[in-house]
């Protein structure tokens, strides 16, 4: 995940297969592709003047091959895992 202002993230496809999930507070917007199930991207609570987004989600980045950063790829959970 990564954070920028909300002025500076747009959608350029896709926009109308979102779908909004918010609860507790209803303050924080989650977004998830309605065909697919993935998070795309939030307007966290904390500071809703920001957008986290999941990189994964863009087509020019390969996350897989960045350095330092932890992929969970939704199948897979650390927590998970069983103990041995």
């Amino acid at each position: 995940m990564s954070l920028v202002k909300n002025e500076d993230f747009k959608i350029l496809k896709g926009e109308n297969k979102l779908k909004l999930y918010q609860f507790h507070s209803n303050i924080a917007k989650h977004y998830f592709c309605s065909k697919c199930g993935i998070y795309t991207h939030h307007n966290p609570r904390s500071n809703p003047k920001l957008t986290g987004i999941n990189i994964g989600c863009l087509d020019e980045i390969d996350t897989y091959k960045i350095k330092d950063v932890s992929i969970i790829d939704g199948q897979n959970h650390p927590l998970d895992k069983k103990k041995s």
